[in-house]
């Protein structure tokens, strides 16, 4: 099928693309507006991230369906390097901000590289379990400050807590609320918590994240949030202003003054900002109607130029965001137009609506990241994860801890390395970590038998897939392990995507001896060891 060019797109898909691009948009703007807010940026430059990832990048992504923009998950990085690089200039969190800049650009700039040197499938080493953990952990890092918010405490007692402290800090919290902004925040709670549970198709598709924008203003209008017995607890959003921001000169000050903290975030930003968007990417695919296959080092670009441009103009770094990408296919978005149409309409509503966004309470933000941040640290990933084996629990915790007492780098590189201890106890020789043993034999016509000796693991199945992918479409390939040492959960997810992409690509596949190892649980794709000893 001959690929259409983006005029074609736009003939064929306008009607379906701009109708889901403005319902994709009224989610995006409150939440942009309080991802930069608690990134420690003025939270218009949220929007204006948003407006960058649709209008600009749209033209450079190498996945159709996704939305680019800021995201919860980047929150935890953005904000510790504002207030990093503001505690080594004396404070100035303004400073801080230009100087996270530096790191959001020049991240930009290594995401570019990294896609134009196609190396995107690095996404595949890093473990499932560790990965999930890691986000876990920042939901619960996420809920631990906006909380306090939510039930309006002052935002100077907050300032420099670590996750930890902020933790400890929630019954107090609860027992000294601000009744008015705590009515704010339970009942913003109420409404995303409660709306997804009603069935009516009407209420089905109006954005809960709308409802709550809409409700807190008139209630925080009720309750005259804005005068000045509040001052202290500084209730109502101050957006700042695009014009006066955009263009803000970016410091790069940072690179040579403060090296340790910079080339810290700049790992931060390059690796957990790549990991999260070409997973976001890979997940979509699997929801697209149509099943395209996404270019992930062109879509890594894409997000690269996008950073860039963010940062230059004072903008937050950007991902392909996985629930706003869900919500474009689920209101019928066809092309990467959906994604251009939520950035053209953003700018609409910031150029219009500014007035309103400031009559906007702070709780009904916090509200919106508390929930998110209880998705991605909901129990029942932790009890999906518990099915799927204790040593992907073992995992999964672990990487919790250790991310929420550290930082996310200590806490995914821990989660690689707890799961290495694991297979080192269950006899697994290191010399199968990187490059198991493997065969590839052609048979007659297109049959090819690929034998694995070794072990199947995270760690190794960049390696595996190169060589499956070098067998070429459309061939039937049996997929041997009757001899294998270890399949693990990881290795066994990525195969069986491989497995139902091949097919789709009019190719045949099949594993053989899967009977011959032994399930650690009942999950259908728990860790499987062999008999082999050595």
């Amino acid at each position: 099928m001959k690929k259409e060019s983006m005029f074609e797109q736009l003939k064929n898909n306008w009607q379906k693309d701009i109708l889901s691009g403005f319902i994709v948009s009224l989610i995006a703007l409150p939440l942009s507006l309080g991802i930069a807010g608690a990134c420690g940026f003025p939270p218009i430059m949220g929007v204006l991230t948003a407006i960058v990832g649709g209008i600009i990048v749209s033209f450079f992504m190498g996945c159709e369906l996704t939305i680019k923009g800021p995201a919860a998950g980047l929150i935890v990085i953005v904000y510790g390097a504002v207030e990093e690089f503001a505690k080594a200039s004396n404070g100035n969190m303004d400073l801080g901000w230009k100087l996270a800049l530096s790191v959001v650009v020049i991240a930009g700039a290594i995401q570019i590289l990294l896609g134009l040197l196609k190396v995107a499938a690095v996404v595949e080493f890093f473990p499932l379990s560790a990965v999930h953990g890691m986000l876990a952990a920042i939901g619960i890092i996420i809920m631990s400050k906006q909380i306090h918010f939510a039930v309006g405490t002052e935002p100077a007692l907050l300032k420099g807590k670590e996750p930890l402290e902020l933790l400890k800090m929630i019954p107090e919290s609860l027992a000294h609320l601000a009744p008015q902004i705590a009515i704010i925040g339970g009942i913003s709670l109420l409404i995303l918590f409660g709306m997804p549970l009603i069935k009516n198709k009407f209420v089905k598709k109006i954005p809960p994240a709308l409802v709550v924008l809409v409700v807190g203003v008139i209630l925080g209008q009720v309750q005259n949030l804005g005068s000045p017995e509040f001052a202290n607890l500084k209730p109502l959003v101050s957006p700042g202003d695009l014009f006066s921001n955009f263009g803000v000169k970016v410091d790069f000050s940072g690179i040579s003054s403060i090296t340790g903290v910079f080339v810290k975030y700049l790992i931060l930003f390059v690796m957990i900002g790549s990991l999260e968007s070409l997973l976001s990417s890979k997940a979509i695919d699997l929801l697209d109607p149509q099943r395209r296959k996404s270019n992930f080092n062109k879509d890594l670009t894409a997000v690269g130029i996008g950073n860039m441009v963010s940062g230059l103009f004072g903008g937050l770094p950007m991902i392909s965001e996985i629930a706003r990408s869900s919500a474009n296919i689920n209101n019928g978005g066809r092309t990467r137009w959906a994604n251009f149409f939520h950035g053209v309409f953003l700018l609409l509503f910031i150029a219009v609506l500014l007035p309103f966004i400031k009559m906007v309470p702070v709780a009904s933000l916090a509200a919106m990241l508390i929930f998110v941040g209880f998705r991605l640290a909901s129990p029942k990933e932790f009890v999906k994860t518990f099915k799927v084996g204790i040593d992907q629990f073992i995992v999964f915790i672990g990487t919790i801890l250790i991310t929420i007492s550290t930082d996310l780098l200590m806490g995914i590189f821990s989660g690689i390395i707890i799961e290495w201890i694991i297979y080192v106890s269950w006899g697994i020789p290191f010399k199968d970590y990187f490059r198991p043993k493997m065969s590839v034999e052609h048979k007659s016509g297109d049959l090819y038998i690929v034998t694995l000796k070794g072990s199947g693991m995270f760690s190794n199945f960049i390696y595996v897939n190169k060589q499956l992918m070098k067998i070429g479409e459309g061939k039937t390939i049996q997929f041997d392990v009757s001899a294998a040492r270890l399949l693990d959960h990881t290795f066994l997810e990525n195969m069986h995507h491989f497995e139902a992409e091949y097919k789709h690509r009019g190719g045949n596949f099949s594993f053989v001896g899967m009977d011959n190892l032994n399930p650690k649980s009942s999950h259908p794709h728990s860790a499987k060891k062999g008999n082999k000893k050595s």
